[in-house]
């Protein structure tokens, strides 16, 4: 049946069952399952369908008759519209419990493979402010809601933001963020109202025309700021002061850096970066280990949260201080160097030749000498040569991106035979995938969640595999 044979159609005292995907909930209706935006398992209520999927539909609540136990009034003003923080209207032992629940489904129904007991997802210290990294983009023209298009105070303004979901041309204008700490907010509401003294054209995505761009901001758990503008322009006089009276304005900023963009996307990483105060990086630590973070580095967004994630990695590899380690996917060796204080050796491969340059300074910078790192993609770099190069390892660690990992990699994991895999991943069903192929020579004998994102539906998973 087509989409307008349901769309707006009422579904009337509809009890919400679970959790589901993407921050959405489960209900049922005439045997079809409805995903749910907005809604907390136990909720009574009218849904209105919104969508249509061959075997879903999509629905937000109408009506909400009675509240779930785990509901809560959400924090932020601009929840359900700049798209973040969808799990705000759930209490926090909620979100680990379904957290969890995520986990063990994607193992057991994806995966296919005999588990343990999965413990609860070890929740974050801070559930708000926890973030060290935020990024917004200007717009010469704010997204508006439906309440603000139809009120009297209808204006089109520029914003500086967060993109809609699905719209690269549309920025939720933001007042307040709770994911960094408030000075976050400062800076960012200085160079919105700066930019709109001056008189700077806002940037828009579509004509891929206007001066300010983009920012984004670095912050350590010692207070120390890294702020990076990025222009559409190259205009040295308005840079120049509006950079100036930032700096002034804001003692906290210990790296004040910029970039010219004139490309249609907004990334970074081919751009060139140019320091206008302080150096062009900061440091932060996990554990004992130090590392120095530039503009282009990437780091774990929630280090205090990191710090547990790596606990539990290093806590499943049971290290001794001989093994020959292999961090796979290792980025800027925040893994490595952490293993390397209780490993014989340890050796990290990463595609990104900036991250690796990023892991031999940080080696050197914390004296760790029991480290080497190879750049390249992984599928060629993990071969018969490398580990000719290296020796067998007796662990293997991998912490690959969401896609899981490479045909070729498992299928060399499996051709080694290593005692120990440790295998962390930020996507439990791509890690159940590469579990169920692993599984021929592997089993599952320690499962610990761990949830870097409160709020969000994101979480990152630990497993521990030994040769059978």
């Amino acid at each position: 049946m087509k989409l307008r044979k349901y769309y707006g159609k009422l579904l009337e005292n509809i009890t919400i069952e679970s959790a589901g995907a993407e921050g959405n909930c489960i209900a049922r209706w005439n045997d079809r399952v409805v995903f749910v935006k907005g809604a907390v398992p136990g909720d009574i209520c009218d849904l209105k369908i919104v969508g249509k999927k061959k075997k879903f539909l999509i629905a937000e609540i109408e009506t909400l008759h009675e509240a779930g136990s785990e509901r809560v009034s959400p924090f932020c003003d601009h929840f359900g519209t700049c798209g973040g923080c969808k799990w705000q209207q759930m209490d926090y032992q909620g979100q680990l419990k379904f957290k969890t629940k995520q986990v063990f489904d994607a193992l057991t129904r994806i995966g296919k493979v005999d588990i343990p007991e999965v413990p609860l997802a070890l929740g974050s210290g801070k559930t708000t402010h926890y973030r060290n990294k935020m990024e917004y983009a200007f717009s010469h023209s704010r997204w508006l809601t439906k309440e603000q298009i139809n009120s009297d105070e209808f204006v089109v303004e520029p914003g500086l933001g967060f993109h809609v979901p699905k719209r690269f041309d549309k920025i939720v204008h933001i007042e307040k963020c709770h994911l960094q700490d408030e000075v976050g907010n400062d800076i960012r509401n200085w160079c919105y109202e700066y930019a709109l003294e001056h008189n700077f054209e806002f940037y828009d995505a579509r004509a891929k025309t206007g001066f300010v761009r983009n920012i984004m901001m670095r912050n350590t758990k010692s207070g120390e700021w890294m702020v990076l503008l990025t222009f559409g322009e190259d205009r040295n006089v308005e840079i120049e002061d509006m950079l100036t009276a930032l700096q002034q304005a804001f003692p906290q900023i210990k790296s004040l850096v910029f970039a010219i963009n004139e490309k249609v996307n907004d990334s970074i990483y081919d751009l060139d970066i140019r320091t206008f105060y302080g150096q062009d990086y900061l440091e932060e630590s996990l554990g004992d280990i130090k590392f120095k973070i530039r503009p282009k580095s990437f780091f774990q967004t929630n280090p205090k949260q990191a710090e547990t994630l790596y606990d539990v990695a290093l806590e499943f590899a049971q290290l001794n201080g001989g093994e020959t380690v292999y961090d796979l996917y290792c980025g800027t060796g925040t893994i490595s160097l952490y293993l390397a204080q209780k490993a014989g050796k340890v050796i990290g491969v990463e595609s990104v030749p900036q991250a690796i340059e990023d892991a031999k300074e940080n080696a050197d910078a914390n004296n760790i000498d029991n480290c080497s790192f190879v750049v390249g993609d992984m599928k060629d770099v993990f071969n018969d040569e490398f580990i000719s190069t290296h020796a067998n390892p007796d662990i293997i660690v991998t912490d690959p991106p969401r896609a899981g990992m490479h045909a070729d990699v498992v299928a060399q994991i499996l051709k080694l035979r290593s005692p120990k895999v440790v295998y962390v991943s930020c996507n439990p069903a791509t890690q159940a995938r590469d579990l169920a192929l692993l599984d021929e020579a592997y089993r599952v004998t320690a499962v610990q969640p761990v949830d870097m994102f409160p709020h969000t539906h994101h979480v990152e998973n630990v497993v521990l595999l030994e040769l059978r």
